[in-house]
Order: structure tokens, then C-alpha cells, then sequence
């Protein structure tokens, strides 16, 4: 028998592609990999197919989705079958702890979070999206129904702190111009991209908006572009080297 879905979101079903349209985005990765200051151990819970982890210390993935394991490259270690809110590992097994991408989607954030504190004796470095700044991107405009869904999803920043407890501190993200990791504000100047079904897979959001509500927003983002009033309204962007959303980073530090 097949282990029921961990998470909110079904990648074995919608994951297959996902490490080509999902990749580390180098300028992004700096911020992360600096937050893991000098750990030399590291675990990556929710890893995927292994964006953002170091190449330099020594990586312990966790993913429980066979079609994300399958997709990690080569290169870098095989994970290691579990879920976040139950870490096969003893406590303080590890010099840092780091979670890309990936809290909002856990059974149990609160469980996970903690997990993540047990198993590590230093930073806990989360890369997350701030529910409440979603709507700084244009695309609020277009598909509501997702910004809705997408803020259920994300856990409040400062819970998240309170959780790991210790000191935590949060920073704000830019995100590039040409950001390979496709994320929806990734696309902040490349709207022409959200007309792509492939894009939009790659994307969970999508998967808790219904499709005459998908259908609508990218009829509507279609004709805008083709007669010219996204351009009116946020042709800004295209000129704009980077874009402050709400993308975070959290790093916990134990006391």
C-alpha cells in the first residue's frame, strides 16, 4: 500500500518536470547558504530535487516524494525517505537545519518546525513567502482566487519565529529580474510567462484555484498583453532589476 500524500500538495501526481522549471537561483542561494554561517552538517527537510542546497558541507536530504527524489541530480546525495514532522534523526544530530520552499506545504507546520529545532545544534534557515505581502504582486489583480488560496497556505511569519523560539531574525528577499527559479513573483517581468500550463504546473498554487477561475485570469492577462494595458500599468517592471515581494528568509538561532 502506497503512503497517503505528506503535505498539501500531490508531487507524485504534478511533480514530474518540476526540477526544470524550479532551479536555484544563485543570487537567492547567497542569502541562504551565508544564514547557514560556518555549519559544516546540514539538513535539508523538503528538499525536493535539491535546490538551494550547499555544495560544500556535507547535505542530509529529506523528501517523501518518490518523483521529487527521482528528480535530484547526480551530484548531489540521495534523500532520505521521510517527513519533516517526524525526523529519523537524534537530537542535535546536525549543525544547521534548512527548509526551502516548502513549510506551507507540511501536514503539521508546528510539528515540523519544532522537529527542526531538535535536530539541529545551530541556525535553522527557512526560506518562506510572507502570506501578507502576496499581493504586492500584479498578479493579485488577475487571479485573486490564488493570492486567497495561497495565504491559507503560508503559515504567519511571526508564528514561525515563535516556534523555533531562541533568536530569529527575518529578511526580505529581492528577487532578480531573471530569477530561474520559477515561483509566481519570479515572473514579475515576464508576465507572458503565466500563459504557459508548464509554468503554471510548476507552480502548487495553481493546483487550489479551480479552472474556470484559472481559465479567466489567463484570458484576461492575454488580452492585456496583446492590447497593451499590462504594459500601461506595470510596464515599470520591465525596466525594474529586481522586485521586493514577499519572499523571506528566517534564521532561528537557538539561545
Amino acid at each position: 500500500m502506497s503512503r497517503p500524500i505528506a503535505g498539501d500538495f500531490d508531487y507524485e501526481t504534478h511533480g514530474t518536470g518540476y526540477a526544470v522549471r524550479r532551479r536555484t537561483d544563485p543570487r537567492i542561494a547567497v542569502y541562504v547558504h551565508a544564514a547557514l554561517g560556518d555549519a559544516r552538517t546540514v539538513i535539508n527537510v523538503g528538499a525536493g530535487a535539491g535546490s538551494y542546497e550547499p555544495t560544500d558541507r556535507q547535505v542530509t536530504p529529506v523528501e517523501p516524494s518518490a518523483s521529487m527524489r527521482a528528480q535530484r541530480p547526480a551530484h548531489l546525495a540521495p534523500a532520505v525517505d521521510a517527513v519533516a514532522e517526524d525526523l529519523p534523526f537524534p537530537d542535535d544530530a546536525f549543525d544547521a537545519a534548512m527548509a526551502t520552499v516548502t513549510i506551507h506545504q507540511w501536514s503539521d507546520t508546528d510539528a515540523g518546525l519544532r522537529e527542526l529545532r531538535r535536530v539541529s545544534r545551530g541556525p535553522v534557515v527557512i526560506l518562506t513567502f510572507d502570506g501578507d505581502a502576496l499581493d504586492l504582486l500584479w498578479l493579485a489583480e488577475y487571479a485573486p482566487e490564488l493570492i486567497a488560496a495561497e495565504r491559507r497556505r503560508y503559515p504567519d511569519i511571526e508564528h514561525v519565529r515563535q516556534v523555533l523560539g531562541g533568536t530569529a531574525t527575518v529578511t526580505p528577499i529581492p528577487i532578480p529580474i531573471d530569477c530561474v527559479d520559477g515561483f509566481t513573483e519570479a515572473y514579475y517581468a515576464r508576465p507572458e510567462r503565466f500563459l504557459d500550463p508548464l509554468v503554471r504546473k510548476s507552480q502548487s498554487a495553481w493546483g487550489f484555484v479551480d479552472q474556470p477561475a484559472i481559465d479567466r485570469a489567463v484570458e484576461r492577462l492575454r488580452t492585456d498583453l496583446a492590447d497593451g494595458e499590462w504594459n500601461r500599468r506595470h510596464g515599470h517592471l520591465l525596466r525594474q532589476p529586481s522586485f521586493l515581494g514577499s519572499l523571506r528568509l528566517i534564521t532561528a538561532l537557538p539561545d
